[in-house]
């Protein structure tokens, strides 16, 4: 059988480029595609619901699995091998587009010598990339400290994130009530329109700062 994954990073990114590229793909060299599996997730690692599925429920030994480019696979070098040796300890077969030498058929090559260097070349190959776009996220998330740093030097840290529901100065005034007893604290919440998580950090923030 002939499955594909696609993973886009967040909800917001189009998964259609990636879905086309395997579908043309599998067209092209008249390979009968069964189903592609899709996440929409981050790669930094592999608790993603679609993926499970098919790696523990689907895919069988013999089967091939089409990706439109390795990092759709994940960003994290060392579990990335992880995940190819896995799939290689069952007789899984995974084939990268942008990986030319994954997509090769070994079976006509000559002798064992000739297969086993195409398959170091395929190896080496994806290590080098798997270490690309492990260090693409390291860099990503260098700038993002930066700028944070950058932010809290400039004195606009209050930028960072999303923006307050509510003043500190509004909640407190709001809080002053609880304390005095005037109304409880999940009646205040309602009145307030604000959710469980966010009206409790505003009271520990609250009560932290008196």
């Amino acid at each position: 059988m002939i499955y594909g994954y696609h993973r886009a990073s967040t909800k917001e990114q189009n998964t259609d480029r990636g879905i086309y590229g395997i579908e043309e793909y599998c067209e092209k060299q008249g390979l009968s595609l069964e189903k592609i599996f899709v996440d929409k997730a981050c790669g930094n690692n592999f608790n993603r619901a679609r993926y499970i599925v098919m790696k523990e429920d689907v895919l069988r030994n013999g089967d091939i699995l089409i990706l439109h480019e390795l990092d759709r696979l994940g960003r994290n070098k060392t579990e990335i091998l992880n995940e190819l040796r896995y799939f290689k300890d069952h007789g899984v077969r995974v084939m990268f587009l942008d990986v030319p030498t994954s997509t090769m058929d070994v079976s006509g090559l000559p002798d064992h010598l000739s297969r086993l260097m195409l398959d170091t070349v395929n190896n080496i190959l994806i290590e080098f990339l798997t270490m690309i776009a492990e260090t693409e996220i390291e860099r990503k998330k260098k700038r993002c400290d930066e700028g944070r740093e950058a932010m809290k030097a400039r004195g606009e840290w209050h930028r960072y994130g999303r923006p307050r529901k509510m003043l500190k100065n509004k909640f407190a005034e709001q809080y002053a009530r609880v304390e005095k007893k005037e109304i409880g604290s999940l009646a205040l919440m309602r009145e307030l329109g604000l959710n469980r998580d966010t009206f409790f950090r505003y009271v520990r923030e609250y009560k932290s700062s008196r």
